[in-house]
């Protein structure tokens, strides 16, 4: 038998209340010809991109991205277009908080000897694909997301149940 891998990312995964919001921000968009939106089940923000990961390491990976992380509040309130027709929903001012648990889980990534991506870290959910001709609500009212952990997560292969969530990692309550 040979062994399997799956595509695995650490994200920060929006509770109902904030998919819901989220689905109805994505309704505001004009979207144009082409646009490809996510499914609201798949919607989330990726902290980092693992790769193909061996399916026999997922003990050591669940293990390996416990870190420290604190309970926070941030808004996503930019919505914007970015190269190659991705259609997104990004934040003005990115919180400490989640600038330290994207820091500890970089070390996390590099101790367990997988591949980090060195391109800088603009937090946002992707909306659509192929959206080129879409256009973004104005104005474009703030989401507010109460993060209280983070996930890791792999791709199923099955578009249907695109994502699968492999271990949750609880925040702490703020001090």
């Amino acid at each position: 038998m040979g062994n399997s891998t799956h595509r695995m990312f650490l994200a920060l995964w929006p509770d109902d209340a904030v998919r819901a919001a989220l689905r109805e921000h994505m309704q505001r968009w004009r979207w144009g010809d082409g646009a490809r939106l996510c499914a609201a089940q798949d919607l989330h923000v990726t902290l980092h991109f693992l790769g193909a990961v061996p399916d026999e390491r997922l003990p050591e990976l669940r293990e390996g991205f416990a870190v420290e992380c604190d309970n926070f509040d941030w808004a996503l309130d930019t919505p914007g277009l970015w190269p190659h027709g991705l259609a997104v929903l990004g934040c003005e001012d990115v919180p400490q908080p989640l600038l330290e648990l994207y820091r500890r889980l970089g070390q996390a990534v590099q101790r367990l000897r997988l591949p980090l991506e060195m391109r800088s870290f603009r937090p946002h959910v992707t909306l659509a694909r192929h959206a080129l001709s879409a256009r973004a609500p104005q104005p474009a009212p703030a989401i507010g997301w109460s993060v209280d952990g983070y996930c890791l997560v792999r791709s199923s292969g099955n578009p249907a149940d695109r994502y699968e969530i492999v271990q949750r990692y609880p925040g702490r309550p703020a001090a």
